[in-house]
């Protein structure tokens, strides 16, 4: 399925508002596949120079025995000034427009827009993260084992260069802060993780920047989800430029936003 869909003219994590699917597919029962359906959804912001690759990688999973059925693949294009959505169409995933800025804005808009799947995976579009460790991602969700895994890469092999220094130390104490204020383990915040589809949309998420992926852990933990995480392996950029370690100012903002983010979820902890 490839192809592109226009932006949703409102977004919201409510769950009242969605209507949340069962773990079944009609399509996969019809054949005798019992397997659950999964999407990959991939934020992206001029990554032209590697979406494409990212969306063959993803696809070539289908040829490896995957324990799901890789349904589709949904590229955000989260208002690109460059060939991003053109390339990922071409490369045969699902554009979804998404023109107003922020990370989490982006996944919102993919999670919607992914339709009645069961499972979620999110990734970022530079070719740093590895589809291929997606079995392992996998293996304690459908074990019943966690509601949410996350990505680990310092738990994993990381390439000289994929995480800078600022990188690391931000990390380090994300993962303090979640495990000190919410009792979670983690090692990591990073973007490669997967989860039921209706877990997701019933966190009623808010953050729509860089905040997204440590109020996920946070409202997963607060909710009595089980938070994992494996190791996975993690490269250097395949191209372009990051949007927020390459710049300094950036990655201030970015911290900044990261920990207000877990402080104003440890505040609000008690509401929905």
């Amino acid at each position: 399925m490839s192809g592109t869909s226009p932006p949703s003219p409102r977004l919201s994590w409510d769950a009242a508002a969605i209507a949340v699917p069962e773990d079944r597919d009609p399509e996969s029962e019809a054949r005798g596949d019992d397997r659950p359906t999964l999407a990959f959804v991939i934020p992206a912001l001029d990554e032209e120079a590697t979406i494409a690759g990212v969306v063959a990688e993803v696809l070539a999973l289908r040829d490896g025995g995957l324990p799901v059925i890789l349904s589709g693949v949904f590229v955000v294009d989260n208002g690109s000034t460059d060939r991003t959505a053109t390339r990922a169409a071409t490369a045969g995933a699902t554009v979804v427009s998404e023109p107003q800025r922020g990370y989490g804005r982006a996944c919102l808009s993919g999670v919607l827009a992914a339709g009645d799947v069961d499972l979620l995976a999110l990734m970022d579009g530079d070719g740093s993260d590895r589809p291929d460790g997606l079995t392992d991602l996998l293996a304690p969700l459908l074990a019943g084992e966690a509601d949410l895994v996350v990505g680990s890469r310092t738990l994993g092999s990381f390439e000289p260069g994929s995480l800078l220094p600022q990188q690391l130390v931000g990390n380090w104490i994300a993962a303090r802060l979640l495990r000190l204020l919410f009792g979670v383990r983690v090692s990591d915040i990073g973007p490669f993780r997967v989860a039921r589809r209706r877990d997701l949309l019933a966190l009623g998420m808010r953050e729509m920047t860089y905040g997204w992926s440590v109020e996920m852990i946070a409202r997963a933990a607060t909710r009595g989800l089980r938070v994992r995480e494996v190791p996975v392996d993690y490269r250097r950029r395949a191209g372009g430029t990051s949007k927020v370690s390459g710049n300094v100012r950036a990655s201030v903002r970015a911290g900044y936003r990261i920990t207000a983010t877990i402080l104003r979820c440890r505040a609000t902890s008690g509401n929905p």
